[in-house]
């Protein structure tokens, strides 16, 4: 998995941007793409890349999340939607896409101070010091 060259606010907001999207009845994740700085060479594929890294780490989370928040209307099943499932935990945490930006960014730093306090872990992706050694073929 390649490193973030993003922040963790600029992939959620993203996602909300999609959410909204999808809400106006748009498909896929073109609508995102487009609503974004064109700078940041964000792609629908990127965007469906993010939600998957972000539903992983939310489901990883899980069992320490459900201490800080009502994750009772979440469903985690293999026929759920991807977008469902994150839905549920945006609403749980108090994100909605049409919030304002900075009360989102708040909103995220909460949620990620919260679970690396209690697990001092990272809750969206890998740490480099966490990733399997000897991945890659040796170079000759």
């Amino acid at each position: 998995m390649p490193y973030f060259q993003y922040t963790v606010g600029a992939v959620i907001g993203t996602l909300l941007l999609a959410l909204q999207c999808r809400q106006m009845g748009q498909q896929g994740f073109f609508g995102a793409s487009i609503g974004v700085d064109p700078e940041s060479l964000v792609t629908p594929w990127l965007i469906a890349c993010w939600l998957v890294v972000v539903l992983r780490g939310l489901r990883r989370g899980h069992r320490t999340l459900v201490g800080f928040y009502d994750l009772s209307a979440i469903r985690i099943r293999q026929e759920t939607p991807h977008w469902e499932e994150v839905t549920g935990y945006f609403m749980a945490f108090g994100l909605r896409p049409q919030v304002q930006s900075s009360h989102a960014e708040a909103v995220i730093q909460r949620l990620l101070y919260r679970y690396s306090h209690a697990t001092a872990q990272f809750l969206f992706g890998t740490p480099s010091q966490s990733r399997l050694h000897g991945i890659l073929p040796a170079l000759s």
